[in-house]
């Protein structure tokens, strides 16, 4: 029997702080995978001859290095000689990240290919971007970085700005000599010994620590001797990586170790702007966030709306990110009067179902149920009633539901019998065999109904379909379009259970309330688009943008469904070869050279594309951008046009759009996601602002790759 509760339970309003804030703590501290959500292959493109090293874009016109106010060390209270450590305050440290903040990041093509980690023993990665120009192994001199590292590395509460834990950063402690000696101190190496790969996000923030000042802080929790243990560790490790890198030579660059002076709880008090999580593991909001921001924008994106009178779609209500988000356009409880949660291990409802909730719903609306309670139905979630193994119970389920459903919140009974005795689960017949006649308490007021699931997008889009076709009596094509197009939702169905609702169509047509007779109306023609699609429709950016595939570019009966009247492909061209007014020349724009393979730049063309957009969008239509799977090459171009458009940084334009991409991830691979950081440098030029970044290189790319991590092969 489907589950029923009478309250939804009480949730509370504190933004408490995701386990996954780490990315290399146990298992258990990982976050979990959001059901749906996969990491798409992409392909690097065309292999390159180990002899010939890959074209290199033109040199930047003015070279860019790094600098930072903790070198030289000046001015600091030396507390350790040897190694030497330097006390910091907390004030000093807020300097040193705002001076990091508004300074510009060398080019690409300064930090590119050493960024991607070349490790001397992997020969496949070394010949893709080194082959014999052994002078691109070395370590770039105009880039320099600040770490700051926890003492007891507990990540979970009391995080500063971008802080690691020194297991990230340090090998496993190896145990000193005597009891007057401390132990071994050993960088780890962080680049990869084997293997391919443009993505290596998760190497960024060791990589980084290598050429960075490193800062010490504690809570209080760790004393300030293991603090201090820690940094001297920090140092000699520091000195032990540059002495194998270049031996000290004359004019090599020096690093310095700190720790700040002062306690957590005063910097928590005086210096909240370096507070990512306070001392109870909350998040601050000072700090960007990229979990709970992507997680602020799905909900934005996926806020309930109403799909057909008194019935409401969208994502499960969540205060906590409604608090202190305004844009996060959360619904109130109270105004529903039943919620239908859609999800994986649910039952198909039965007729006690309806019964109990019948029941409860009768006590609300007598004022004899507590005033805050909500009755709650849970569903089964989309692909869990898969064709052609579904049984014919399911179904009936479904249909009951769809029926039950749309007579609460119109109101009234089903004010004729039921034409289908199949679609009966709930009802009772006469010692004629005909349906009896349904009467309620709920007099004709409507009652207000949510369909949601915790995405609101995936799990809930088998039943929202259904219930759509029924109550507004439309096929199954016709409800996947209007529900997005007309209705404004973004949504994700399974080819599965389009497969089901084609199966069913007759059925749930002729049960309509809508439904005047005519038999010709309940198998409509099924459109050439709808046989072409794989389940999913190209995702809705901003009103005039689609991000997509290639299978959606080569679908142009989907595209002109959906409004899409140009297309810009990056570094994939559509396979057909139709030319009309829908779509003449100028309507299509191919992108060339320019391969998923980490070395071919891609902000040249940000400006023609851009353009290309927003010249479609003056002539009022909408554009698709694709590359082959749509979550690389074409998705950088969508955060671009969105910081454009929007004014975003990055890491919001980045979680704005991999919201919006819905079951698929989107990846652009570092030499982009280092592009885009620039381009941000390029906006405030732009926009007349000074430069201040929210998040720097290390720590967008450690949060994506924390992000990524609950759907890589290797978990």
């Amino acid at each position: 029997m489907a589950t029923i509760c009478a309250t939804r339970p009480a949730l509370t309003t504190d933004q408490k702080a995701p386990s996954q804030l780490s990315i290399n703590t146990s298992q258990a501290g990982t976050p979990r995978a959001i059901p749906h959500k996969y990491l798409p292959y992409c392909s690097p493109g065309a292999a390159r001859s180990s002899d010939t090293p890959p074209a290199s874009p033109p040199s930047p016109s003015q070279s860019i290095e790094t600098t930072s106010i903790l070198y030289p060390p000046d001015g600091f209270h030396k507390i350790n000689s040897e190694p030497p450590v330097y006390a910091i305050t907390a004030e000093k440290l807020s300097q040193a990240i705002d001076h990091l903040a508004t300074q510009p990041l060398p080019s690409p093509q300064q930090v590119f290919p050493w960024l991607h980690g070349l490790h001397a023993e992997n020969h496949l990665q070394s010949a893709f971007f080194v082959a014999r120009k052994k002078a691109l192994r070395r370590t770039p001199k105009c880039l320099r970085g600040l770490t700051i590292v926890k003492a007891g590395g507990d990540l979970a509460h009391s995080k500063l700005k971008g802080a690691i834990a020194p297991e990230e950063l340090l090998a496993p402690c190896q145990a000193a000599k005597d009891e007057k000696s401390e132990p071994a101190a050993e960088f780890l190496d962080p680049d990869p010994r084997d293997g391919f790969n443009v993505r290596n996000f998760q190497i960024q923030a060791c990589k980084m620590a290598t050429i960075s000042d490193i800062v010490v802080y504690r809570d209080s929790k760790t004393s300030r001797e293991e603090a201090e243990r820690l940094a001297r560790r920090l140092a000699r490790g520091q000195a032990a990586w540059q002495r194998r890198l270049d031996g000290f030579l004359p004019g090599s660059r020096q690093f310095n170790t700190f720790v700040i002076s002062d306690d957590y709880e005063f910097i928590e008090t005086d210096r909240p702007e370096l507070v990512a999580l306070d001392s109870e593991g909350c998040i601050t909001g000072k700090v960007t966030d990229f979990f709970h921001h992507e997680r602020v924008e799905m909900c934005t994106m996926s806020a309930p709306s109403e799909i057909s009178p008194n019935v409401w779609l969208g994502s499960t209500p969540d205060p906590t990110l409604a608090a202190g988000n305004p844009l996060c356009a959360q619904a109130n409880l109270a105004d529903f009067d039943l919620m239908i949660e859609a999800n994986d291990i649910a039952q198909v409802p039965d007729n006690k179902a309806f019964q109990i909730l019948d029941e409860l719903l009768r006590q609300k609306a007598n004022s004899t149920l507590a005033e805050n309670a909500i009755p709650q139905l849970e569903f089964p979630g989309s692909g869990a009633i898969m064709p052609p193994t579904w049984s014919q119970a399911e179904v009936d389920g479904l249909l009951a539901t769809c029926e039950w459903v749309h007579q609460q919140a119109h109101g009234h009974p089903f004010e004729q019998r039921r034409r289908d005795s199949k679609l009966s689960v709930a009802s009772e017949v006469d010692t004629d065999g005909d349906n009896v006649m349904q009467t309620t308490d709920s007099g004709k007021t409507g009652k207000r109904i949510l369909i949601h699931c915790a995405d609101g997008y995936t799990e809930s889009s088998l039943l929202a379909l259904a219930y759509y076709m029924y109550a507004e009596y439309v096929p199954v094509h016709e409800a996947w379009l209007q529900l997005h197009r007309d209705k404004n939702r973004n949504f994700f169905a399974y080819g599965s259970d389009v497969a089901l609702l084609r199966a069913i169509q007759p059925r749930i047509l002729q049960a309509s309330p809508k439904h005047c007779g005519d038999l010709m109306q309940l198998c409509p023609p099924v459109p050439e688009w709808i046989d072409k699609m794989d389940g999913s429709l190209p995702s809705r950016i901003l009103d005039y943008l689609y991000l997509g595939n290639l299978g959606h570019a080569n679908n142009p009966g989907l595209l002109r469904e959906l409004g899409i009247g140009q297309i810009l492909s990056v570094g994939e061209q559509v396979l057909w070869n139709q030319r009309s007014e829908m779509w003449p020349k100028e309507r299509i724009l191919f992108v060339d050279h320019v391969q998923d393979n980490g070395v071919d730049p891609l902000t040249e063309e940000f400006p023609r594309c851009l353009q290309f957009i927003e010249n479609g969008r003056k002539n009022g239509t909408k554009t698709l951008v694709h590359c082959r799977v749509g979550v690389s090459r074409s998705a950088t171009i969508c955060i671009a046009e969105v910081m454009n458009e929007l004014g975003l940084s990055f890491p919001r334009a980045y979680c704005f759009v991999r919201a919006r991409r819905l079951n698929v991830i989107i990846q652009p691979h570092l030499r982009f996601t280092y592009e885009l950081l620039k381009w941000e440098e390029l906006q405030c030029q732009k926009r007349g602002k000074p430069l201040r970044r929210e998040l720097e290189w290390a720590s967008v790319a450690r949060e994506i790759a924390a992000m990524n991590k609950p759907y890589s092969r290797q978990n």
